[in-house]
C-alpha cells in the first residue's frame, strides 16, 4: 500500500485527489494501527483497518482513472503525462487487486495460516494440485503474480478462478487494466 501511495506522486497534479502527499499520508496513518493490531493479534481490527486502507487506495485509483478518462478528449495533457499516468495507474491496479485477493481469499492470510493448508480458496493455484504439497499456502507474491497476469493478459493464466466474487473482481481489474492500457496509452501514442 505504501508503494501505491508512492505512485500517487507520479500522477500529474490534475489527476490527483488532493495534494501529492495526501494519499501517502492517509495510507501511512492507517497502516500504523493496522500493523499494531496485527502484532497484538487483534485479527478483527486488523482485518477492518486493512480493508479500510485498501478501500482508500482503490477509491483514489478509480478517482484518478476517472479524471484521466474525462480529461482525455480535451487534449490538454501532454502525451508524456498521459503515458506516465497510464503506467502508474496500471501498476497501482496490480498492487490494489493483489492486496484484495490476498486479504479476501479463504478468509484472508490469518485464516489461511490457522488452517495449515489451502484447499478451499477462491483460486486454484497449481501447487494445490500436487499431492506432495498438502501444507502449501499462497503468499502475497502468489496473489501479486495473479494480479499481474490479470492486468497483462486480461484473464487468469495458470490460476483458475473458483468463486463468483473472485470472478467479478477479476472482471473489474481486467476492465481497469484494459481501459488504462488500451484506451489511454493508445491515445497518448496517437498524440505523439
Amino acid at each position: 500500500m505504501l508503494a501505491a501511495g508512492g505512485l500517487h506522486f507520479v500522477l500529474p497534479e490534475t489527476l490527483r485527489f488532493g495534494q501529492d502527499w495526501l494519499l501517502l499520508a492517509v495510507v501511512t496513518v492507517l497502516l500504523v494501527p493496522t500493523v499494531l493490531a496485527h502484532r497484538a493479534r487483534m485479527d478483527r481490527l486488523n482485518r477492518i483497518l486493512g480493508h479500510t486502507v485498501l478501500g482508500v487506495v482503490t477509491a483514489s485509483m478509480i478517482w484518478s482513472l476517472g479524471l484521466l478518462v474525462t480529461r482525455l478528449p480535451s487534449h490538454r495533457d501532454p502525451p508524456q503525462a498521459l503515458l506516465q499516468a497510464a503506467a502508474a495507474l496500471w501498476m497501482v491496479n496490480i498492487l490494489v487487486f493483489a492486496s484484495w485477493y490476498w486479504r479476501l481469499d479463504a478468509g484472508g492470510p490469518h485464516q489461511r495460516d490457522l488452517r495449515g493448508s489451502h484447499e478451499h480458496g477462491a483460486f486454484l493455484f497449481p501447487q494445490m494440485t500436487i499431492k506432495d504439497t498438502k501444507n502449501w499456502r499462497p503468499g502475497f507474491v502468489d496473489y501479486l503474480f495473479l494480479a499481474f497476469n490479470t492486468s497483462t493478459a486480461f484473464s487468469p493464466t495458470d490460476v483458475p478462478v473458483l468463486s463468483r466474487w473472485a470472478k467479478l473482481m477479476m472482471i473489474v481489474q481486467a476492465s481497469i487494466s484494459l481501459m488504462t492500457i488500451a484506451l489511454l496509452a493508445a491515445r497518448a501514442v496517437n498524440i505523439l
